[in-house]
């Protein structure tokens, strides 16, 4: 039970501000969760997303269960990415 992960175009213009090397870290690290999603993240508090750590960056995704598809809505550095989620 695979789930699709979609990247939202947020999340992609998030990553082409990145370089190259982080960006294929983000991307390795968000495809390599596919299988199990839930037991690599962590829940926000007070919005119904979640947060992958990869280092000093995270990717924040909205994760359903029920169509098995896993959202990246936006990815970039620890120290900003959650003031603008």
């Amino acid at each position: 039970m695979s789930y699709r992960v979609v990247w939202s175009q947020r999340a992609q213009k998030d990553l082409g501000r990145l370089d190259g090397k982080t960006r294929a870290r983000i991307v390795a690290k968000v495809e390599s969760i596919k299988e199990h999603p839930l037991d690599y993240v962590k829940r926000l508090t007070g919005v119904p997303l979640y947060s992958l750590r990869i280092g000093a960056y995270r990717a924040i995704l909205d994760v359903s269960t029920a169509q098995l598809i896993m959202l990246v809505v936006r990815a970039g550095h620890r120290g900003k990415i959650y003031n603008e989620v």
